[in-house]
C-alpha cells in the first residue's frame, strides 16, 4: 500500500535518514521506532511532503507521490496525527472534530460560504467521539482538558479525513501508562476495523504489544524489520536502545 523507496534525507553533509526502504501491506499496524534522534519524525515528513528527500521516493498505492503538495498527499489518503496537538480552543471538542468532518466542503473558500448546514459531518463527528471514546466531553473546550483527552481529539480529527492511512506520530508521549494502554486499544480495535496505521512511538511496552511489526532506524539507518519480540531481540537493536547487546 504504501512503500518507501531508498528514502535519504541530507541536512548539510548530515544525513537524518540514510537510504531506508521498507513497505506496507493493507490492514497493517506497523510500529516506527528507534532511539531520540533516530530520524523517524524526518521519515514521516518525507511521507507527508513536508521535507523533501535528497534521494529516493515514496509510493501510495503504487502512485508516486514525489513532488506532491502535502494537501494533495492527503487528498489522496495519509492522514496525520500529530505529537504536539494544536486544536482549535475556540470551538468545542464536537465542532473540531465537525470542522475536520467537512474538509470536502472547505476545499474551495468561497463555494464554502454557502455550504452552512453542518448535520452529516456532525453526526459523523459524534460517532468518531464515540469510536476514540471521548463524547462525554463534545461540548467541552480543548483547553479545559487533560492531555488524555486532547490526544484522542487529534486522533478523532485524523479520522475525520477518512484517510486510507493514518500516520500517527508518538501519541502516548506525556500519558501514564494506564492512559497509554487504553489508547493502545483504541489503536488495535480502530485497526481490527480496517484502518491502516504507521505508529511512531517511544512507549515500547504498547508497540509491541499492539503492532504486527516493527521496523527499527538507528541514526537515520534501518537496523530491524520483522515481527515485534523477534526485532526487540536483535542484539543491533538492543544495542542501540540500551547500549549494550
Amino acid at each position: 500500500m504504501l512503500t518507501i523507496n531508498n528514502i535519504t534525507v541530507d541536512f548539510g553533509g548530515v544525513k537524518a535518514v540514510d537510504n531506508v526502504s521498507f513497505s506496507f501491506q493493507d490492514r497493517e499496524l506497523l510500529g516506527l521506532i528507534g532511539p531520540n534522534g533516530a530520524g523517524k519524525t524526518t521519515l514521516m515528513k518525507v511521507i507527508t511532503g513536508t521535507v523533501k528527500p535528497t534521494s529516493g521516493s515514496v509510493s501510495l498505492d503504487k502512485s508516486n507521490l514525489n513532488g506532491k503538495a502535502p494537501y494533495l498527499r492527503i487528498r489522496a489518503g495519509i492522514g496525520i496525527s500529530q505529537q504536539i496537538v494544536h486544536p482549535v480552543n475556540s470551538m468545542t471538542v464536537l465542532e473540531n472534530v465537525t470542522f475536520a468532518a467537512g474538509h470536502s466542503k472547505t476545499d474551495q473558500v468561497f463555494l464554502s460560504l454557502f455550504k452552512t448546514n453542518r448535520a452529516i459531518e456532525k453526526e459523523e463527528a459524534l460517532n468518531l467521539l464515540k469510536m476514540v471514546e471521548i463524547e462525554d466531553v463534545a461540548d467541552e473546550k480543548p483547553e479545559n482538558l487533560p492531555l488524555g483527552y486532547i490526544k484522542r481529539l487529534e486522533l478523532a480529527r485524523a479520522l475525520a479525513l477518512k484517510p486510507k492511512l493514518l500516520l500517527l506520530d508518538e501519541p502516548l508521549a506525556g500519558l501514564n501508562q494506564s492512559e497509554a494502554e487504553r489508547l493502545s486499544n483504541t489503536l488495535l480495535k480502530l485497526n481490527q476495523q480496517g484502518q491502516n496505521i504507521i505508529l511512531i512511538e517511544h512507549n515500547l511496552t504498547e508497540v509491541v504489544r499492539i503492532c504486527q511489526r516493527l521496523v527499527v532506524i538507528d541514526n537515520g539507518k534501518k537496523i530491524g524489520e520483522g515481527e515485534p519480540k523477534t526485532v526487540m531481540n536483535n542484539p543491533v537493536v538492543r544495542t542501540a536502545y540500551l547500549g549494550r547487546s
